[in-house]
């Protein structure tokens, strides 16, 4: 059974988004996506400045078993990147919602979060 805090947002493509009350919001992967990609060797994140929609690939997570695009759950612009996964992508496998986080937005508009899955319907999504 995979962890799925009950506090964060899910996008069907399994992407977390953890909103905070100043319109900037954190995204990773969930501990589903982790899981099932495998051991984590390799993450390639955007530079500070990009711009994405909602379903834009951002990045690249590159496993044992495959490589795997990794999509904007919500719109913004990228205002920081976890540079620790350069030197530790394992933290993508071993604290998906903590230390594996992957980059912050500030949100183009926050109402847009309102659109994810909640933690139950992501928990029926991946069965």
């Amino acid at each position: 059974m995979s962890n799925i805090p009950a506090d964060l947002k899910y996008a069907k493509s399994h992407e977390w988004l953890r909103v905070a009350a100043d319109g900037t919001a954190v995204v990773g992967i969930t501990d589903y996506a982790q899981n099932s990609l495998g051991d984590i060797t390799f993450v390639q994140l955007p530079k500070v400045g990009a711009v994405f929609k909602a379903g834009d690939a951002f990045g690249v997570v590159e496993s044992v078993k495959a490589a795997s695009d990794v999509y904007a759950p919500a719109a913004g612009t990228v205002i920081e990147v976890n540079k620790a996964l350069e030197a530790a992508p394992e933290q993508v496998n071993s604290s998906p919602y903590g230390d594996g986080w992957m980059l912050k937005l500030k949100l183009t508009n926050p109402a847009e979060a309102g659109a994810l899955a909640s933690a139950d319907d992501y928990a029926k999504l991946i069965g």
